[in-house]
Formats: C-alpha cells, structure tokens, sequence
C-alpha cells in the first residue's frame, strides 16, 4: 500500500475497491490518470472475498461430492467417505488468497494510490480518510453492497445470512433457505450435495424469478428430483433460534424445523454512513440513481457496481468501472446495454442467459417466436448425464434477443449467447456456423438451426 499525500490533487480518488473500484482504477492508469482508491477493507470486496470465488469454489466442491457419489453410473466404483469442511474452507480459501496476491500486484505496479481506511464523501471533489483529505478532479463511487435480511430476524449461530455459510465448521444436517433467487438456490445447491436437506421458501410463485419462465419450470423440475424441497409464494412468519437450532413459522401456520436458516433474500446498496446523500447525491430506496453515463447528480461525481440500480453482478461492476474510467480521460465509450450483459446461475443445473425473456420481448417487440432446443438430443450433454434445454427469443423476421439455457456447464456457452444477442444475429447469421461436435455448444448451433427452419437434430 502506498501512502496518498493530503496535499495531491488526483485525477480520479475512487471510494471503494471491489470489482467496479479496482477495475475503473486499473484501466485508468493505463490511460496516464493519477489515481487513488480508497477500500476499507481488502482489495477485491465483495466478490472475491465473499462472493463470487469463494461461492463457486464451495459449488466446485460439491461438484466433486456429488460425482464420486455417482460415480457408479460412469462405471467407476468409488464411494463418498465424508465432507472435510475445514479442508474445504482451506482449498476456498486457497483460491481467494492466490488472486488476491495477483490482484494487490496489478494494483501496486499500475502506481494506484490504495489507500486503507473507511471513506466517506464530502463535497464533489473530496473524500475523507480518517484524518486525511483526497482530493479528485472526478470522484467514483463504487462502495457495493451487504446481505440483506428481514425485520424481527436476529442473525447468530443457526439463522445466518451468505457471510455465515462460508464459514460453518459442520454439514447441517437440515437447512431452511429463504429465498429462491440466485444466492439462495445456489446455496441449496451446495448443501444438497455436501449431504443436507434442504428447503427452499420464496415468497414469488416461482425459482429465480428473474429467469425466463420455462428456466424456473426446468429448475424445479431438477431440483425436486435432487431431493431439493421448494415452498414458493409463501413467506416467513417468525423464526426462533434455540442452541440446537432454529424453529420456522411459515405464512399460514406451517411449522419447520431446521439446524440451519439461510437468509438469502438479495442484497443491498451500501450507501448509508459514507456520506453521498449529505454531499447531495440523489438516492432512491438507498441506491444511487445515474444517468446512462453514469453520472450522479452531482457534477463530476460517477457510480458504478452495486450501488447503482440493475443487474448485482460483478462482471456489470467491472466493465462499468472500464467505462467510467474511458469516459473521464475523454474516449466517449458507447453505453452499456444493460440487456446485452450475461446473467449465470451456479446451481446444478446451471442457468445462463443473456438479453429479454420471452414476456420481456413480447412487452418490447409485441411480435417475437421462440424456441427450445432439449439437451437431450446433445451428445456431450448425454454423456455428462444433465438434462435441460436451450431457448432462443426472436423477433418475428429479425434477430434473436434472448438466448436462455439450464444445464450442467452451460455457463460455458454464455459468451457466443452474448456475441449473438449483442450483434442483433438472425438465426440464419448464426445457423452458418460450424459448432464443434461433440460439445454442448452445439446445442446454441442446433437451436439456430431450428430458427432459422432447417432443423438437424430436434425432435418433435
């Protein structure tokens, strides 16, 4: 870390260093900026410390449980002996530590300023650390976001929010989560494979309601026969921690039992105690509202990350930072297209989708089509043992707008997803394109085939 003087004045001082943070501060160096990047507790945040890589290393973990339980459909004989969190947790944290080694390098020889304290703004040029003023020509909030939970919950030793689970020393036996959107099917994901049982409760009528309405279907689907139960369009009442456990008291009286509540019910803006609305940053429901260039309304001073209403992604956090960072040293970057940003699920099965469901498109377009191509009729599928499907959304005579797909790995074929979303393909542009067999990437080739009216090998 190296010491900021009081006295500089910076080209960008950044307040926080997260995904958004430290990639607007990187890239912004590389363009001949002065930069200081504030982060009061490590660099990365959320998403690598918390989030993103620790989670999927948990997810990799179960992977690897649930393939040596199976293993005899394969015609390997192995058997699962147990779950070694600690060992687990050393391998996540294994993960964590190496990248952030690499990431505190990028940092240090790109001559960022990383400045350790909690910031907090106070003007549209100055930020306070401790006892020390930064001052920016151009100031990036970038502060990310916290589990949220509900009111009357009291978090402790079994009811626990993401933050909590990462760090159980046990398998729980049994565990509530509540919520179905992607932290909490995620999670049930995880524990179902370390060996709990799990129950989902969400207050919508469906899984990850975000998703294309077929994906939720398909979702379900996989997880009741994984053994995963789902209470959906019904909420908590109360729940009560005890030293054995928790006692649930779902809407309507039903009664569960659990060794373990997680509360997965989204996240939240950190925007409190920083200072923006006293500045005169415009904050509605605590997130601060920009424009498409991700300006605030407060002259010089942008936003990007969870802060900013949208997608809570990372890889959204990121390239905003990118494109701040080029907006400032004058490159006029084009703004991003929230629709054109890929969304994954790391669940098994996963999701990946990029661009409108088929509602969101018949709200836009009126006019569109679309279509389901079955994974079973991909040989790779076949011989991973997943099932699911891939699903275009067209406008009726021009491009493909959506592209949804639920399956083992398929996060892997999200980037062609959001190269053809991205460049307003018709199904016939992509339908000429040879896609290597046998891979489930495949699957995007053959439901353009289908599309574009020369199905190969769809049934039905």
């Amino acid at each position: 870390m190296q010491p900021a003087s009081s006295q500089r004045t910076y080209d960008l001082v950044i307040l926080g260093g997260g995904s958004g943070g430290y990639a607007c501060a990187l890239r912004a160096a590389q363009l001949g900026l002065s930069v200081a990047l504030v982060e009061e507790d490590k660099l990365g945040g959320t998403c690598l410390h918390r989030g993103c890589i620790p989670t999927k290393a948990m997810l990799h973990s179960a992977e690897v449980a649930d393939s040596v339980r199976e293993s005899h459909r394969f015609g390997v004989r192995a058997s699962l002996e147990s779950v070694d969190m600690p060992a687990l947790h050393a391998y996540k944290d294994g993960v964590v530590a190496r990248l952030y080694t690499g990431l505190q390098g990028l940092v240090r020889s790109a001559k960022v300023d990383l400045v350790q304290g909690t910031g907090s703004l106070r003007s549209a040029t100055e930020v306070q650390v401790g006892d020390q003023v930064l001052t920016g020509r151009h100031l990036v909030l970038a502060t990310g976001s916290y589990a949220r939970t509900l009111p009357g919950l009291t978090l402790g030793r079994h009811i626990v929010t993401s933050d909590g689970a990462m760090r159980l020393e046990q398998v729980p036996q049994r565990v509530v989560v509540l919520g179905g959107g992607v932290i909490g099917v995620e999670f049930a994901s995880i524990f179902t494979s370390l060996g709990s049982q799990v129950t989902i409760v969400e207050a919508l009528p469906r899984l990850v309601a975000g998703e294309d309405e077929a994906v939720s279907a398909q979702l379900q689907r996989a997880f009741r026969k994984r053994g995963i139960t789902t209470r959906t369009g019904v909420s908590l009442e109360r729940a009560e921690e005890d030293d054995d456990g928790v006692s649930i008291t779902l809407e309507g009286g039903e009664s569960l039992r659990a060794d373990l509540l997680l509360v997965a019910v989204g996240r939240g803006p950190r925007t409190e105690g920083v200072g923006l609305a006293e500045a005169g940053v415009h904050l509605e429901r605590g997130f601060v509202t920009t424009d498409s260039r991700l300006h605030t309304s407060l002259p010089g001073v942008y936003a990007v990350g969870d802060i900013v209403p949208g997608l809570q992604l990372a890889h959204r956090g990121f390239t905003q930072g990118i494109f701040v960072a080029e907006d400032i040293a004058g490159l006029q970057p084009a703004p991003i297209q929230e629709s054109s940003i890929p969304r994954v699920t790391y669940c098994d099965p996963e999701i990946a989708s990029v661009g409108l469901t088929l509602a969101q498109a018949e709200q836009v377009y009126g006019s569109v089509s679309s279509y389901e191509y079955n994974l079973g009729g991909n040989g790779k599928s076949q011989i991973l043992g997943t099932a699911g499907f891939v699903k275009l959304v067209r406008v009726d005579g021009g491009p493909v707008v959506g592209v949804h797909m639920v399956g083992s790995r398929v996060s892997e074929q999200v980037g062609e997803a959001q190269l053809i979303v991205g460049w307003e393909a018709l199904p016939e542009d992509v339908a000429t394109y040879v896609h290597a067999h046998p891979t489930q990437n495949e699957a995007l080739g053959e439901a353009h085939l289908a599309l574009a009216g020369k199905p190969l090998h769809a049934h039905g």
